[in-house]
């Protein structure tokens, strides 16, 4: 799942209109728009404050890569 496909849901889970979600996290209908249609790449900052709007907390985590994964490679890149 994508991130705007992410937020669409919790959005829509909450009952939220985008303008809604908007004026809870002090931006706009059209940045909110922009997120879901994954138009923009929005920092974490943004993502926490929209995602905290709707009393969800965000998580980030990373995970190693599946299959063969040689770190010099990059190095050599």
């Amino acid at each position: 799942m994508n991130l705007g496909a992410l937020l669409r849901m919790t959005r829509e889970r909450h009952g939220l209109t985008q303008a809604q979600l908007a004026l809870r996290a002090g931006t706009s209908q059209n940045a909110v728009s922009r997120v879901e249609r994954d138009q923009v790449s929005p920092s974490v900052d943004t993502l926490r404050r929209l995602f905290a709007a709707m009393g969800e907390r965000l998580e980030l985590s990373v995970r190693r890569l599946d299959g063969d994964f040689d770190p010099d490679h990059l190095a050599d890149s």
